[in-house]
């Protein structure tokens, strides 16, 4: 069975988060996430609203990029639907 890691990525610098303040290139180094729910929690706690989850195969050939999977601030401009 093919193992899968979940990595947040900086979309401007293309960084994976390897910890607090500290980004990496190389995502062997990267922090793994245990889940993409646990991820994207993170995000929400610590702010981070510029990156996006990537799924990591081992196979360095396959990997899936989720760039909308966080939340968007709501545009105070776009008016809210109702039910």
């Amino acid at each position: 069975m093919q193992r899968m890691r979940i990595l947040l990525q900086r979309k401007d610098s293309g960084l994976y988060f390897k910890d607090v303040d500290s980004w990496t290139g190389d995502p062997a180094e990267a922090m793994d996430f245990v889940s993409s729910t646990t991820a994207l929690e993170f995000c929400a706690v610590n702010k981070l609203d510029t990156v996006q989850v990537v799924l990591k195969f081992e196979n360095e050939k396959y990997e899936i990029v989720l760039p909308d999977a966080l939340p968007q601030p709501r545009d105070a401009a776009r008016p809210r639907l109702t039910a």
